[in-house]
């Protein structure tokens, strides 16, 4: 039984192998049209190939393979329908590795049947395939490059006819190989047109020319996305550029750079892109901000940020920089109930002709999300999910991480990212910061209002009793100056009313209330405070004084109204009193004040 199953297995291989070589045969290339772009640090290969099937059985798809000297430089691939010089209708492709070769299989939208022809383009970009030549220079000298290709389409299938037109950045061309028919006309290589040519035929070429162009490229690009339902969406990219040409031979003279205008491969600045809605830009490096930048608002609606690094960049030099701004969530940010979608481009414009060796994205969703599906334009590295802590966070925050290799301008595309997020979890945030006031105003009061310590403080009783004596007593004295104020007024109105009987029944009164108010003090008061006791005992000798004074000054006054004694005997006993009591009201004053 098994050895039957080994001969289906052979058997079928066999015929496989028959069918997919006898499609090979079927198609034929009649007319091919290559155009190399040279004219920036990338290299974009267009292919306009018109397909026919000479075959017997209809065709749904061909094989396009990349030439094994430039594979591991792919960076970019697309095949579409073309239709005179427009091209439309983008094709399924997938690729794989046959004998080590990376393979494209392109599928047609339909089939192609016998005696048809079709018109397809097929694009490609590859990055650092140019190369310096020769690699160091001095900041005077203009860069040469080298580029190494095949004269010939490299494709399994027969070519009827075919041509190559090869764009340079300059005319300046110092050499290039000549494979006939072959022509250059200013800044355009031709090859071809050649006729018949056989599957897979090479003929190595070599162009060496002029190109001034920045070779600039990100080595590492660290790009933030963070998602918050407030409102905002906060982009932050950190990038390490470097630049990749020929590297710069002896020492930088800033003086003959700007005077000479030399350097003419150097970067001065570069153009980056921003999303319409960006708003909060800020751009700066490992010493601070930079303010040699340029924001604008370009026509297209696009924000436009012109970036001047403190230094012009020469081959083998490098920068690292930071670059930030704030989306309006509504742009971008799209939901259906619970369920949401956040749609943005995977990477930015950096620059133009941009090459990215190293991306990695991170999306950091609000705390709470679920249900995470990511959808990406190509293929990527979806990294393991993490989580990211920040203010108010409980269970952190989910982070979706994406890698990629080797990105131009043409992965400027947007991915999709689907969660689920419930709205009541955004009352999270507020009610932990009420919570937070209210347990740290509970603390305080707790604090302030219990006594945790561990044995009673006699000391501190007392001083507290102390405190509370003085006030009282300050307070007692205090009534008593007003009294003492109401009985010297009683005494100034007999001068001048002479009724000694009014002033005796007021006098009563007052006299009244002062030995009805009594300064109660504890027993324990001059053993708990000594110095107040004394202090106490001294201000009731000197109120006693100072009431003796009143009775005296009264009494003056009466025999002064009763004709006793006249008015210069009156004014010269009153002098003495005078001085008397403001000797008293000065003690008075200064023990009051010294409790």
């Amino acid at each position: 039984m098994g050895f039957r199953i080994k001969v289906y297995l052979i058997c079928l291989f066999v015929m496989l192998t028959g069918f997919c070589t006898a499609t090979s045969e079927d198609i034929l290339i009649k007319n091919a049209e290559r155009t190399i772009d040279l004219t920036s640090q990338l290299v974009k290969i267009t292919h306009r190939l018109t397909l026919s099937n000479t075959g017997k059985s209809s065709v749904k798809s061909f094989s396009f393979p990349i030439d094994p000297k430039a594979q591991e430089k792919l960076s970019y691939f697309k095949a579409q329908l073309a239709d005179g010089k427009e091209s439309s209708g983008e094709l399924k492709t997938e690729f794989s590795t046959v004998k080590g070769i990376l393979t494209y299989k392109i599928t047609l939208s339909s089939s192609l049947e016998p005696g048809q022809i079709v018109k397809v383009l097929v694009g490609t970009v590859f990055t650092h395939h140019l190369s310096p030549h020769p690699k160091e220079i001095t900041q005077k000298e203009k860069q040469l490059v080298q580029y190494r290709g095949n004269a010939y389409i490299y494709t399994p299938y027969k070519v009827t006819t075919q041509t190559t037109k090869v764009l340079l950045s300059s005319s300046t061309v110092e050499s290039y190989t000549k494979v006939k028919p072959s022509s250059q006309s200013d800044s355009t290589i031709t090859y071809g047109p050649y006729e018949n040519v056989a599957p897979l035929s090479e003929e190595g070429i070599i162009i060496h020319y002029e190109n001034n162009t920045p070779f600039l490229s990100v080595g590492h690009l660290l790009r933030h996305i963070e998602v918050s339902h407030w409102g905002n969406i906060a982009v932050e990219e950190t990038l390490d550029v470097y630049h990749g040409g020929a590297k710069l031979k002896g020492s930088f003279s800033r003086f003959e750079y700007q005077r000479e205008q030399s350097g003419v491969s150097s970067v001065k600045s570069f153009k980056t892109v921003l999303p319409e809605l960006a708003a909060d830009v800020y751009y700066r490096d490992e010493i601070g901000n930079i303010s040699t930048s340029n924001l604008r608002q370009e026509d297209d609606g696009d924000v436009s940020l012109e970036l001047r690094p403190r230094f012009p960049l020469f081959g083998g030099w490098k920068t690292h920089y930071v670059v930030g701004y704030n989306l309006p969530s509504f742009a971008n940010l799209f939901n259906s109930g619970d369920e949401f979608v956040l749609q943005m481009d995977l990477i930015s414009h950096i620059f133009d002709h941009m090459v990215v060796d190293d991306a990695l994205v991170r999306i950091i969703l609000p705390e709470g999300a679920s249900n995470i599906e990511v959808e990406t334009p190509y293929a990527v590295t979806r990294l393991p999910d993490s989580l990211h802590f920040t203010y108010l966070d409980v269970k952190g925050r989910p982070v979706v991480e994406i890698a990629a290799k080797n990105l131009v301008e043409n992965h400027i595309q947007p991915f999709k990212l689907r969660y689920t997020f419930s709205r009541i979890v955004m009352l999270q945030e507020p009610f932990l910061c009420v919570l937070a006031f209210f347990l740290l105003f509970l603390t305080f009061i707790i604090y302030a209002r219990l006594d945790f310590s561990i044995t009673k403080d006699e000391t501190c009783d007392n001083r507290s009793r102390a405190a509370v004596m003085v006030e009282h007593i300050r307070n007692h004295y205090l009534k008593r100056s007003t009294l003492f104020q109401a009985f010297e007024t009683q005494v100034a109105k007999l001068k001048s009313s002479r009724d000694i009987n009014a002033f005796q029944a007021a006098a009563k009164n007052i006299t009244s209330d002062l030995r009805a108010q009594i300064l109660d003090l504890p027993s324990s008061l001059k053993s708990e405070s000594p110095q107040l006791n004394d202090r106490v005992t001294e201000l009731q000798k000197q109120d006693k004084a100072y009431r003796d004074f009143q009775s005296t000054h009264a009494q003056l006054v009466e025999r002064l109204v009763s004709g006793k004694i006249n008015k210069a005997q009156f004014v010269d006993a009153e002098a003495l009193l005078t001085k008397k009591r403001d000797e008293l009201v000065e003690k008075l004053n200064h023990l009051i004040n010294t409790l």
